[in-house]
């Protein structure tokens, strides 16, 4: 019996789509197992424990990259708008717990508002404005701390650190907070108009305004809650280290995009899940791990594995978006 061209066309594209959207998870668990048959320490509950919190800061910062490149742009700025928070947090600090958590929101906030601003409005290139956002917050930073020479200190007597420090059944509060920020983040993203305008603007922003969208807007507020979900990861890790790391954040910027587009993403935008950038975020802490459990191998060779692998996905993702278009 001969199956219909059609047919076999409408399952190319549900297998397609399917892997765009879970092929990340699949490749998680497979690399979970195989890492938990080869190293004996590796599916300890202290080894998991210390995997989830080295990512709950990156899952915040990739929250916010996944708002952003659905939309169809790009944040080069948040790596710098991290290390900017937690220096920021751990100066109010002296002052109190609640100025710990508002300044550094207020002050990358505003820059994630700005960068919104140049974006949306006077319309200028994502790269280039988010670039120089980069520049001037790690210019900030420097000038706050005497050109890095100056740490700022979180009092010991301050119950700040304990937000940081602080653990639940053994996992500390921001692995917490990093799933329940995902779960409302994916909720937003799927179930409210503001989600489904980011879909839509990424997909094709003269059509979105042609139906409706306030393009301008939505734009601004992507940005806008880019630049909050960073200054709180840098604000959360303050209150972990207890101090303002100043080296912070180089390369975060990276990370976030590899996660998320490993996580299923398209980087032209109009496609992506929360859950799938959960899954990059994880497997990238996955592949650290593994390669710090063979001992005799440097930092240098997770970022070759992560970058490979990334190249790697980018291949693939292409493939299966040709394949959806062409069926």
């Amino acid at each position: 019996m001969t199956v219909p061209a059609d047919a076999v066309s409408g399952r190319r594209e549900l297998v397609a789509g399917f892997v765009q959207r879970h092929g990340a998870l699949a490749v998680l668990a497979l690399s979970v197992v195989t890492a938990s048959l080869v190293f004996e320490s590796f599916a300890s509950f202290d080894n998991a424990s210390g995997i989830a919190i080295q990512s709950s800061f990156l899952v915040i910062v990739a929250i916010g990259m996944t708002f952003v490149i659905i939309c169809g742009g790009i944040d080069l700025s948040v790596g710098s708008v991290f290390a900017l928070g937690g220096v920021l947090a751990a100066y109010a600090s002296r002052w109190g717990t609640l100025p710990a958590l508002v300044v550094p929101l207020a002050v990358c906030g505003a820059i994630g508002l700005l960068n919104g601003v140049l974006i949306a409005r006077l319309r200028l290139a994502p790269f280039i404005v988010t670039l120089a956002s980069l520049l001037g917050a790690r210019g900030l930073l420097l000038s706050i701390t005497d050109e890095g020479a100056s740490t700022y200190l979180v009092p010991r007597e301050s119950s700040f650190v304990e937000i940081g420090r602080g653990t639940l059944w053994g996992l500390g509060y921001p692995v917490f907070l990093a799933l329940a920020l995902a779960a409302l983040a994916g909720l937003v993203l799927q179930r409210s108009r503001f989600g489904q305008s980011i879909f839509a603007i990424g997909g094709s922003q003269d059509a979105a305004a042609m139906m409706g969208v306030p393009v301008a807007r939505m734009k601004v507020l992507t940005y806008t809650l880019s630049g909050l979900l960073a200054g709180l990861a840098g604000t959360l890790n303050a209150a972990r280290l207890g101090s303002g790391v100043t080296i912070l954040g180089v390369g975060l910027e990276l990370d976030a995009i590899a996660a998320v587009v490993i996580g299923g993403t398209l980087l032209i935008g109009g496609a992506g899940t929360i859950s799938g950038t959960l899954s990059g975020v994880l497997l990238l802490g996955v592949i650290q791990n593994v390669i710090n459990q063979i001992g005799n191998l440097g930092s240098s060779y997770q970022l070759v594995t992560s970058g490979a692998f990334l190249a790697v996905v980018v291949v693939v993702q292409t493939y299966l978006s040709r394949t959806q278009r062409l069926h």
